[in-house]
């Protein structure tokens, strides 16, 4: 079979940083496959886009652009947020160290991911952007199954592997 909208695919990948020389970011093995139910807007749709149509045993190599993965950086995502909103009982909750990842929510309650930056007195300056925003990607691997999804997968909360997430079961 190949890779259609809502076919559930493991594979394994290298994602490197820049080329296929680059600093290795992120790896799925054959032992740890990642494994994905595509056409659902849960994976970068470039990534989709460079495998559909693939079958097990291709193996791929293909390039992202900042654009085509997680942005440009944004300074405006960038922020000094007031302190107190950090404190409990006039003390700096524990968790509130600098290169901490903290989910926060936006003003309209959705949750956003970010980063410690500076803890200064009266701020503590948040970084909003994707840890990947401006950073040319190389995904590399291979596609090892390939089937049609069946009602089960779409119970999974997470529709696919929970590789990297923080846990929706």
């Amino acid at each position: 079979m190949k890779i259609q909208d809502q076919a559930v695919v493991t594979m394994t990948y290298v994602l490197r940083e820049k080329d296929e020389n680059g600093r290795i970011i992120q790896e799925a093995t054959k032992e740890k496959p990642f494994v994905a139910i595509f056409g659902m807007k849960q994976l970068l749709p470039k990534f989709e886009e460079n495998l559909m149509g693939k079958e097990p045993g291709d193996k791929y190599c293909f390039y992202l652009t900042p654009e085509e993965g997680y942005g440009e950086r944004d300074e405006n995502y960038v922020m000094d947020l007031d302190k107190s909103m950090f404190m409990q009982n006039d003390v700096l909750m524990d968790m509130v160290k600098v290169d901490a990842q903290l989910m926060m929510q936006t003003a309209d309650g959705r949750p956003i991911m970010g980063v410690v930056r500076e803890i200064g007195d009266k701020h503590v300056k948040m970084d909003f952007n994707h840890d990947l925003a401006g950073v040319h990607l190389c995904f590399s691997g291979e596609i090892l199954d390939v089937r049609e999804s069946t009602d089960e997968d779409f119970n999974d909360s997470c529709g696919g592997s929970c590789e990297g997430c923080s846990g929706c079961h």
